[in-house]
């Protein structure tokens, strides 16, 4: 079976995966677009988390393929298949219209997630626990029949690459060499390949050139880095300004589509509509009624609200952006708006890029654990050395976007405000 792509162009399906791509779970996918709101701005952008699942299965592939040259041993077909299936179901618990609708999951206890996978406190959920259910604990576990007699495929395992933790180190140890580090971090990290895939599909469906980037390349020079008996995922030296590409792609992506200013007030919108129309939607627990939940599903249930926050949503009418700031030189003018606001009763919507941009930022950074590795290899005298350091020694570009290049916005209704507020307003932002 093959699948044609605008993006990779034809990309093979296994006959044994097909049950899974098939499954009701897999398909509620095709009605989930990719990137929610943002086709209010960019109306070509309406592609879905099906083709870019897809997608990302596709470079999953490419990569394992250049990693693994030549080796084709059972163990070795079995992590590649582990890994495809990671890459494809990574988004199978995803909510609808974006990350906004988690705010109403329920907690993770409810989802009753196997012992494997339970959390020691309980919180809400999130679309990844979803993830995990859906892949180990549901009606979707049994279309994976096909791949566990072909591969000998663990569902556990497809859905401790998603996790990024592993309980069964030896499933992914293959002569003395423990590739979960590395496999994982193909499924979610600065360079996995869910980036790789979405830049790309993004810029192309939106009509934009920011998210274009040499991926040929890339995966030429992404080595194996084993430490101890860990391998992690390493890139060639000569790449990094191939890497540093990369980083801007997502960087000018960031800026100019998936933070354009319309599409994330329409999610602080949401958010707004969650917060006051409690009883009229949510997520269910029940992971088989999950399914229901797509974006048409939930735009019948804003069509049909009275609520003011669901109409203006599917009016596309969000209130006037009144300010916008970048870095830190203007955040006193922002204080002193946000002050006069409050002040006044004002209700208004904020807007802010920090810790949105890049997972490097947080505290809980995946690559503390699994840090990419920048490899320098010399042959001297017909000696072949090898040096390693960690990505970020190499590359400035994670911390110089962080915070110099932070956007926060304000909005609010500006219109019908009284003269009196509306001048106020005009003098601090002129300020």
């Amino acid at each position: 079976m093959e699948i044609r792509d605008p993006v990779h162009g034809s990309i093979p399906i296994n006959d044994a995966e097909i049950e899974i791509l098939e499954h009701p779970f897999f398909q509620r996918l095709r009605n989930i677009k990719q990137l929610g709101f943002s086709e209010y701005v960019f109306p070509g952008a309406t592609h879905t988390r099906y083709l870019h699942s897809i997608g990302v299965m596709n470079v999953a592939t490419l990569v394992f393929n250049s990693l693994f040259k030549d080796q084709n041993s059972s163990d070795i077909l079995r992590l590649k298949e582990t890994l495809r299936l990671g890459c494809l179901l990574h988004d199978i618990g995803h909510a609808p219209l974006s990350h906004s609708t988690e705010s109403v999951m329920p907690n993770v206890s409810e989802l009753k997630l196997p012992r494997h996978f339970a959390v020691g406190v309980d919180r809400q959920a999130t679309h990844e626990d979803y993830t995990i259910k859906s892949i180990t604990d549901s009606s979707f576990t049994q279309s994976f029949k096909g791949v566990i007699a072909e591969f000998g495929v663990q569902p556990d395992a497809v859905a401790e690459l998603v996790v990024g933790e592993t309980k069964n180190p030896e499933y992914f140890t293959v002569k003395g060499i423990n590739y979960f580090p590395l496999l994982h971090q193909l499924v979610s990290s600065e360079m996995d390949c869910d980036r790789m895939d979405y830049l790309l599909r993004d810029s192309y469906f939106c009509g934009v050139s920011y998210g274009k980037f040499d991926l040929d390349w890339i995966i030429d020079n992404l080595k194996i880095c084993v430490e101890g008996n860990q391998a992690f995922l390493g890139i060639s030296e000569r790449a990094i300004s191939t890497f540093d590409d990369f980083l801007l792609s997502r960087f000018h992506m960031f800026m100019m589509v998936y933070f354009h200013y319309r599409a994330v007030c329409l999610e602080q919108m949401l958010l707004r509509y969650f917060e006051s129309a409690k009883s009229e939607y949510s997520i269910p627990a029940d992971i088989e009624a999950y399914q229901e939940h797509d974006d048409p599903y939930l735009y019948k249930v804003l069509k049909r609200s009275t609520n003011i926050w669901a109409k203006r949503i599917v009016k596309n009418s969000i209130p006037k952006k009144i300010l916008e700031t970048f870095g830190a030189a203007h955040l006193p003018q922002m204080h002193e708006l946000e002050k006069f606001l409050k002040s006044e009763n004002i209700d208004y919507i904020k807007c802010s890029s920090k810790g949105r941009l890049s997972k490097y930022y947080s505290a809980n950074s995946p690559q503390t654990h699994y840090p990419m590795k920048v490899m320098r290899e010399s042959s001297l005298l017909s000696v072949n050395h090898t040096s390693v350091k960690n990505i970020q020694e190499a590359t400035n570009l994670f911390q110089k976007y962080s915070e110099s290049h932070a956007v926060n916005r304000i909005h609010c209704d500006f219109d019908e405000l009284a003269s009196a507020a509306q001048k106020r307003i005009q003098e601090i932002i002129q300020a």
